[in-house]
């Protein structure tokens, strides 16, 4: 689980990620230069990819870490294949 602090560090950088959104949407209705659209675009998905970081180093750090000083051997691989599968999502 994300603590209070992370959460909060989520919440700014969505709100943030929001008003770049809109700034775009401002910039596409304008007719703004289309390299100046792709930057901003550009911008908010290094944003997303921050928020995504923050995630999964809690996950890691509680989840996966839990599974393994568990000694479980079901939830260790159940947590590996977790792993292995979002791998898979991120690298497409």
């Amino acid at each position: 689980m994300l603590d209070d602090k992370q959460k909060k560090s989520i919440r700014d950088r969505l709100s943030r990620i929001r008003g770049q959104l809109g700034g775009v949407s401002k910039m596409v209705e304008t007719d703004r230069y289309c390299l100046d659209i792709l930057n901003q675009t550009s911008a908010v998905v290094a944003a997303i990819r921050n928020v995504e970081n923050i995630v999964l180093q809690n996950h890691l750090d509680t989840c996966v870490a839990d599974a393994i000083r568990s000694e479980n051997l079901t939830e260790q691989t159940e947590k590996q294949k977790e792993i292995m599968s979002m791998l898979g999502t991120y690298r497409r």
